[in-house]
């Protein structure tokens, strides 16, 4: 076969493709594999049961499925009892989930899944939770805990609920996590159902059931099985899966686009660089059509080659890419890495995908090559931009010009995603229109040393560059898109470090915050004991929309008197609008008891955070949910109090926000760097099998310059410059193509926030990727020029 033989003699041409396919393959792998193995599974405390019969979901604004719609106690007492009547089904548990965490000495035990740890008894038999000592609870005074507490049975426990700490007498332990209550006391504090566990019979298979079950529920919920049982989850199981599933997201674009960009470029100039010989197949027979499918078929076996390496070095990769992420804190508890097929196939089919499409334009432009011109002896490049890139790159040009009018006149919501769009529009464009833009760059930036160097190294530098539009472009392209993106993401987060901690200082200075300490929140009993002061009290609100589906909405609860009159609700005109109604109107909303009630809306005011978007009054919240809490209470300096409750800690309030920022932002100054290090990588490999290849074509040039006197040193030293020249150059374009979007995005977030925004750039992140980018550019530079330079023997 032809094209394997040409794979096999010009191994050294594709070397830089094949690495580009490897890396960009097991980058792609380790993240999918680290996304199966991250998906929700059963709970240990829900294995026994082979079936679990949820809500249906209720949409977020944005469209996105989130929280569901709760059955009310008597809903979920009426469908237990018809799911209880299926063959097969020995009981159907209702299981419920609320705040309980111990203290100790007034201080909350730190315990990340407290917000759901309360449960009630019947709930152990869905493990099942076999008692290690003691006895179930009999009373609403007896709870039954984790053995890992350490108290021992007949013990007093305190432990902090919604309305206050409660002193318990621990009844039982059991080997699980949790705190087990009566069903009646869960029952009280726990008032709308979510899930309802069946229990098969001895004999009866859990897919029968689901399909019956799935018939009694209908539209309002879904009976699961197997895996999908995963989704019923504590919530900071899920809030991490959610971080981590955007670092990994971002780490397979990242590969996806830079592996696709390199794997082009290196592929396009190895095809240049065999001109005579694909002309010696033309001349020989060979027509377009073969010649296409020549290039093609190299490219396929290029990409099978490198996604089998790549999938093996992802399946190394995934670990160490878990221990980083666990190291961020954004992994779920006991994430570990599961090897399965699709992670791996898909990782194999995308990599083969990418050199294809990457071989695509080098096809074309080989199918082109007329077989005289293809003869010459001079090797002088053609200095016109081929047709294709051309096109493509002014209409992706075009497209970010006019994502960047759009960024700068669209809504504040909107402004930042069109911002990031039209850079990596502009970012593009650049880089494929490199060779008609480097031309004018070369000669300004080599003008003035031109005129007063003493030697011939800067008129040769300059004479290489501008003779060799296409060469330069391969070099500057990948830098463009390394320094374009450092300075994209970097930029991005400085910016944002500076508008949010600006909103927080305008809305929170002058204030103190009491704050929770190691608990989700602050209870009912530390809000009465501190009754001034701001006290917001979250809870989900769900709406039905006119096409019968249901939104989820942020409501609270507030003390204010102005908006805290039971029945009433004030909105704000964004979520006025969204409902569609206006002051005067009715609007029904289900609670999280799963009661429904109708609201009147009493006002519509301008959007303010502090307010809230739909507010009600704290008595109407606390009725409907019985498990909400506080996050914080903010009041005046001069309104600090001298006793705050149990748990509760007092703080500045605009110093406690900034922390509380800062600690978000760590987490994306490190997808940053990982971001960055990729890049940059994928830049050097670029660059260093663009000097590779060209260093074949200059070897008669370079023959030439040391037989008119030319030492090692000298000419190692123009190849340099080239390449530092280039590097300059394309960090310049890098630079100039975010900048826009960066301007765009700081617009958005001084409208989103109300305050004066500016651009800001990490100017270790993109001096790190400048000097990262020349460091491995020069390098590979020096080392390939060395390499031509050597005496050779006969």
């Amino acid at each position: 076969m032809l094209a394997a033989a040409n794979l096999r003699e010009h191994w050294r041409s594709f070397l830089a493709s094949f690495l580009a396919v490897v890396v960009g393959v097991g980058l792609i792998a380790a993240a999918l594999l680290l996304y199966d193995s991250s998906r929700p599974r059963p709970l240990p405390r829900v294995a026994n049961a082979p079936v679990l019969v949820v809500a249906k979901q209720a949409a977020e604004p944005t469209g996105s499925l989130r929280d569901r719609v709760p059955w009310s106690e008597r809903e979920a007492g009426d469908l237990a009892r018809k799911l209880e009547g299926i063959d097969g089904v020995a009981a159907a548990v209702i299981d419920r989930n609320f705040y309980a965490q111990a203290f100790a000495d007034d201080e909350p035990v730190p315990d990340e899944a407290a917000a759901e740890a309360g449960h009630g008894w019947s709930s152990t038999r869905l493990a099942p939770y076999e008692l290690t000592a003691g006895r179930a609870p009999r009373s609403d005074h007896e709870v039954v805990v984790s053995t890992a507490l350490g108290v021992a049975v007949g013990a007093t426990l305190p432990v902090g609920l919604a309305d206050g700490v409660r002193t318990y007498t621990v009844s039982g332990t059991v080997p699980g996590h949790g705190f087990y209550f009566t069903d009646a006391e869960a029952a009280r504090r726990d008032t709308g159902v979510t899930t309802i566990g069946l229990l098969a019979a001895p004999g009866f298979a859990g897919s029968a059931i689901a399909d019956r079950a799935g018939r009694i529920v209908g539209d309002g919920g879904t009976a699961l099985t197997g895996a999908a049982r995963g989704v019923v989850e504590p919530g900071h199981h899920t809030h991490r899966r959610f971080l981590g599933t955007q670092l990994i997201g971002a780490i397979t674009i990242m590969a996806l686009f830079t592996t696709i960009f390199v794997v082009t470029a290196t592929l396009a100039l190895a095809t240049a660089q065999r001109r005579r010989e694909i002309g010696l197949l033309r001349l020989i027979g060979a027509d377009r059509r073969q010649l296409r499918r020549l290039v093609l078929g190299e490219a396929v076996l290029l990409g099978l080659l490198g996604s089998v390496v790549g999938c093996l070095a992802g399946v190394f990769a995934a670990p160490a890419l878990l221990a980083s992420l666990a190291r961020l804190d954004v992994t779920p508890p006991g994430a570990r890495i599961v090897i399965s097929a699709w992670p791996l196939l898909a990782a194999g089919a995308v990599g083969t995908g990418i050199a294809v499409l990457g071989a695509g334009a080098a096809s074309r432009s080989a199918a082109r090559i007329p077989p005289i011109e293809a003869l010459r002896d001079a090797a002088t490049e053609r200095r016109r931009l081929g047709r294709g890139r051309g096109v493509t790159g002014l209409v992706i040009l075009g497209l970010g010009l006019v994502l960047a009018v759009l960024a700068a006149v669209g809504d504040a919501d909107r402004r930042v995603t069109l911002a990031l769009t039209t850079s990596m529009c502009l970012i593009a464009a650049a880089a494929l229109l490199a060779p008609v833009v480097i031309g004018p760059l070369v000669r300004l930036g080599t003008a003035a040393v031109a005129r007063w160097s003493r030697g011939a190294g800067a008129m040769l530098v300059r004479a290489e560059l501008l003779n060799s539009p296409r060469r330069a472009a391969s070099i500057a392209a990948p830098v463009i898109v390394a320094v374009g993106f450092a300075v994209l993401i970097s930029g991005l987060v400085e910016t944002m470090r500076m508008a949010y901690p600006a909103e927080v200082t305008r809305q929170l200075a002058g204030q103190v915050l009491i704050d929770p300490g190691n608990a989700p929140g602050l209870s009912e009993a530390v809000v009465r004991a501190n009754p001034t002061g701001r006290a917001p009290l979250p809870t989900r609100l769900f709406v039905t929309r006119p096409d019968g589906g249901d939104t989820v909405l942020d409501g609270v609860g507030s003390r204010d008197p102005r908006w805290s009159r039971p029945g009433e609700a004030v909105l704000d005109t964004t979520m006025a609008e969204l409902l569609g109604v206006q002051a005067g109107s009715t609007v029904t909303v289900r609670f999280a008891d799963g009661r429904s009630a109708p609201l009147r809306v009493a006002e519509v005011l301008p959007p303010d955070p502090t307010r809230g978007a739909f507010v009600l009054s704290r008595e109407t919240v606390r009725e409907h949910d019985p498990t909400a809490l506080t996050d914080n209470i903010f009041l005046a300096a001069d309104q600090a109090p001298a006793r705050l409750g149990a748990g509760a800690r007092l703080h500045d309030a605009e110093e406690f926000a900034l922390q509380d920022y800062h600690t978000d932002a760590e987490l994306t100054d490190s997808l940053a760097s990982m971001l960055t290090v990729v890049a940059v990588g994928y830049s050097g490999l670029a660059v260093a099998n663009s000097m590779a290849l060209a260093a074949v074509g200059r070897r008669g040039s370079l023959a030439v310059l040391r037989s008119a006197g030319g030492t090692r040193r000298q000419l190692l030293g123009v190849a340099v410059g080239e390449t530092g020249l280039l590097v300059i150059i394309g960090s310049v374009l890098g630079l100039l193509a975010t900048v826009p979007a960066l301007v765009g995005v700081a617009s958005g977030l001084g409208a989103e926030t109300t305050t004066r925004v500016s651009v800001q750039l990490s100017g270790a992140v993109v001096a790190g990727a400048v000097l990262g980018t020349l460091a491995l550019a020069t390098a590979a530079s020096a080392v390939v020029s060395w390499r031509q330079l050597r005496p050779r023997s006969n």
